[in-house]
């Protein structure tokens, strides 16, 4: 049985027996990860006993890290004072998450419940626009004056440190609040009580303004592997930080949104058992449609070749390979150019270079395909000059595919579009239509049909 499951039965059982005091020790012992998934296979009815059972802090935290559909449940469960404790143990951001996903009746009853100060400071944070790193930013950090010694330093750190988000990085402003820099914990630690705190700082700290973009903002994360990034305004004073633990859930929100579209699918920002059928179909059926009728396109041209086809009917049995093969070598390029974008391993400036790279490993992964075609052809049929056809169809079929991958992506960025847009399902359909074209244009070349 996996552990799990054995945790859900064990707290079924303690329930039911109404062994109280043995279910508040046994909780004690079970990791905050794994309350979650644990809240999933109760009822609600077990599920308000469970949370009530909980040491408060330790509530707090796990309400924190349940989606949306269980806050709002335990939130209707509880008194007006239960949602007090739970709210007022929360980091801000986390509360600003948790109201974006409510309800307006719930939103109500959760801005009832915190103090004029975070209220004022939540609705800040909710005006900044949903894609900025203003919208993630916590005010829950710990700030240290220009003119402030070592020692007390360390008096403001242990006097608010509970709650903060992080005690690791401590941000020195002036009287402006215009940041100086970043002192490490360890830093402080090691250095003499008197020692002036502008005297242990990092002047050259990494910092993002409140209207950056948030993916941008995880990026950088990546790229200097801080555990968290100051944000500040446009006068460059402190208003807040980013902890990493943010920085993850966008990574994981835009990997998600940029499978979806891969996919050919509406962005949705539900699971998958969350949404309906209903709402599935409607992500779907648009790119659907528009793929479907994208092919007409690819339709018409076969039936204007005819004439081709009655000369020479083996030649429709080669459309499905050269299709598949056009499609799947653009979607290996798009594939690398879009992770590449996303990793800003590629700028939009690297138009030429990435084509050139694309177009030599065409050449290559052609040249192979056309010869061991050429033979397969000439063993099977005996016709050099269809497999000539094929072959020389499969080369330029391949160029052009991996020149389409490849450029398509590099242009949606250029645009300020979203490069995933321009993924497989759309590429293969326009290369279905370009390989034909291609196919038949040889064949009539080279075979006079």
């Amino acid at each position: 049985m996996l552990e799990r499951d054995f945790e859900v039965e064990k707290v079924l059982e303690l329930i039911e027996q109404k062994e109280f005091n043995e279910l508040k020790r046994y909780l004690e012992r079970i990791n905050g990860a794994d309350f979650p998934s644990i809240f999933e296979e109760i009822d609600e009815e077990d599920l308000i006993i469970v949370f009530r059972l909980l040491d408060k802090e330790k509530a707090a935290e796990i309400f924190a890290e349940l989606d949306a559909d269980m806050q709002e449940r335990l939130i209707n469960s509880f008194s007006d004072v239960e949602l007090k404790n739970v709210v007022e143990k929360l980091f801000i951001d986390d509360t600003v998450d948790m109201i974006e996903e409510m309800p307006s009746n719930v939103v109500k009853r959760v801005l009832r419940a915190v103090s004029d100060e975070d209220r004022k400071i939540i609705n800040e944070i909710l005006n900044y626009p949903e894609d900025s790193a203003g919208s993630i930013m916590t005010t829950e950090f710990i700030d240290l004056k220009e003119d402030m010694t070592v020692a007390q330093a360390f008096d403001k750190i242990k006097k608010i440190g509970l709650t903060t988000e992080t005690v690791y990085n401590c941000y020195v402003v002036n009287k402006n609040r215009k940041l100086l820099g970043v002192i490490d914990i360890k830093d402080l630690l090691v250095a003499e009580r008197d020692q002036k705190v502008t005297e242990l700082i990092d002047p050259d700290i990494i910092a993002v303004t409140t209207l950056d973009d948030r993916e941008d903002v995880a990026k950088a994360f990546d790229k200097y592997d801080y555990v968290a990034l100051p944000v500040v305004d446009k006068e460059e004073r402190l208003v807040g930080i980013i902890t990493v633990d943010d920085a993850i859930d966008v990574m994981i929100e835009e990997t998600s949104e940029d499978f979806e579209k891969m996919a050919a699918i509406s962005p949705n920002e539900d699971g998958y058992y969350k949404t309906t059928v209903v709402e599935h179909a409607k992500n779907r059926i648009f790119w659907l449609l528009f793929l479907m009728f994208s092919s007409i396109v690819t339709g018409a041209v076969i039936t204007h070749y005819e004439q081709a086809f009655a000369a020479l009917p083996l030649l429709v049995s080669f459309i499905p390979m050269i299709m598949g093969t056009g499609g799947n070598c653009g979607s290996q390029s798009s594939t690398l150019v879009i992770r590449g974008l996303a990793v800003d391993e590629i700028k939009s400036k690297d138009f030429l270079k990435v084509w050139w790279k694309e177009i030599r490993v065409a050449v290559i992964v052609g040249v192979i395909m056309a010869i061991v075609n050429g033979i397969r052809i000439f063993v099977q049929y005996h016709d050099i000059q269809l497999g000539i056809v094929v072959g020389l169809t499969l080369i330029v079929t391949i160029m052009l595919s991996k020149s389409i991958g490849c450029m398509l992506p590099l242009i949606c960025k250029k645009l300020k579009l979203d490069p995933a847009i321009m993924a497989a399902p759309l590429i293969s359909t326009i290369l279905d239509t370009c390989s034909v074209l291609v196919f038949f244009n040889i064949a009539v070349a080279i075979m006079n049909i």
